[in-house]
């Protein structure tokens, strides 16, 4: 899936977009990268002189990610949003070029209730793990909330 495929399914657009490409496996989990640009927003001053990536945008480029494995007529109404986010846990820190591969996989799916195992890795080594919940919110539900 390229990133055009990824925008008519997930709602994120540009700075906040952090997937690049995705393919969904044989075994049903899906595989996504994302490249950190050079001049990524959440690294200008997180630290000067040492750019590593967040934390929290590990988590979301893991979602991101993840939210992939949700069946398409369920994203078509609603929006996955987070519920929860479980033993996540930091191993390894990530770079600007570096490119992250998430490995992610379905757990349960009990709509509005979506539970996804989720790790990412750059170069082989992991750099975050954890459980992901989302809820799915309506879409009609969202309306007006600028």
């Amino acid at each position: 899936m390229t990133r055009e495929e990824i925008k008519t399914i997930i709602p994120h657009r540009a700075p906040m977009l952090l997937v690049d490409e995705s393919e969904i496996q044989a075994d049903g989990s899906v595989i996504s990268k994302y490249t950190i640009p050079q001049d990524a927003f959440f690294v200008q001053g997180h630290f000067p002189g040492y750019p590593v990536v967040p934390g929290v945008i590990l988590c979301e480029i893991m979602a991101q990610g993840s939210v992939l494995l949700i069946p398409r007529e369920l994203l078509q109404v609603n929006t996955a949003m987070y519920a929860g986010l479980d033993g996540v846990k930091f191993k390894n820190s990530a770079f600007p070029g570096d490119t992250i591969e998430v490995s992610s996989k379905l757990v349960e799916l009990r709509a509005p209730l979506v539970i996804v195992e989720s790790a990412a890795k750059v170069n082989g080594k992991l750099c975050a793990k954890g459980t992901l919940k989302f809820f799915l919110v309506p879409k009609e539900n969202l309306k007006g909330i600028q």
